[in-house]
């Protein structure tokens, strides 16, 4: 009886193949508890051949963190007009996140449950597409602070400070949304607009809330 024969695929889709099949696994059932062989079978390929294309299980995992880092800023960035006001911007552009999330769950869970828990180079990969995607909505928050007057007043330390705390608000708020159902991605950033820009709408006209004066304790 002969070999079976498998048909022939360029080596670039085969791989992507693989990834396909490694993300869906790697989200579901964890990087510790994924296995090559799970991979390989859900592929359609042999283990041998995942390892010929992509050398051990720590190299996979920092394909499939890549890929989807690269997927995921490259939809909020493609998501954003840039001839819209900035509210409309920013608005987009967190649709485009909730969005992109939604339809990939897996891949979401791979970066923002995965990569950060099993060491260093798993989280300096996500790391990096985090640092990308606040330095985007650090420049929207500068924009919007010129549009608003014609002297804004925003220290470079609170932009950066606030693109963080909306960026992470993001990301708890997508793992929240995934785990909900009947949240969809237009319900979460609306929710997340309305969290942020009333209070971002303020600070660009000038009327940042000031936490209160606070007496002077005794000294003891």
């Amino acid at each position: 009886m002969g070999a079976v024969k498998t048909k022939r695929m360029p080596r670039a889709v085969r791989e992507q193949q693989m990834l396909d099949a490694a993300v869906r696994t790697f989200g579901q059932r964890g990087y510790m508890a994924a296995s090559m062989d799970e991979i390989a079978e859900l592929a359609g390929v042999s283990k041998p051949l995942v390892y010929l294309y992509l050398n051990s299980k720590e190299d996979l995992f920092t394909a499939c963190i890549r890929r989807e880092a690269k997927a995921l800023t490259e939809a909020v960035r493609s998501g954003v007009r840039r001839e819209l006001p900035v509210d409309r911007q920013l608005w987009e552009g967190l649709r485009a996140f909730f969005t992109h999330t939604a339809q990939n769950p897996d891949g979401w869970a791979v970066l923002h449950l995965q990569a950060r828990t099993h060491g260093e180079p798993f989280a300096a990969e996500v790391a990096a597409m985090r640092e990308e995607l606040v330095a985007f909505v650090t420049q929207l928050i500068v924009v919007a602070a010129r549009e608003a007057h014609r002297d804004p007043d925003l220290a470079e330390g609170e932009v950066a400070g606030l693109a963080e705390a909306l960026v992470g608000a993001a990301e708890s708020l997508a793992a929240w949304a995934n785990a909900t159902p009947g949240v969809t991605a237009r319900q979460a950033a609306a929710t997340l607009m309305n969290f942020a820009w009333a209070g971002l709408g303020n600070l660009m006209e000038g009327r940042p809330w000031s936490p209160p004066q606070e007496a002077e304790q005794p000294v003891p």
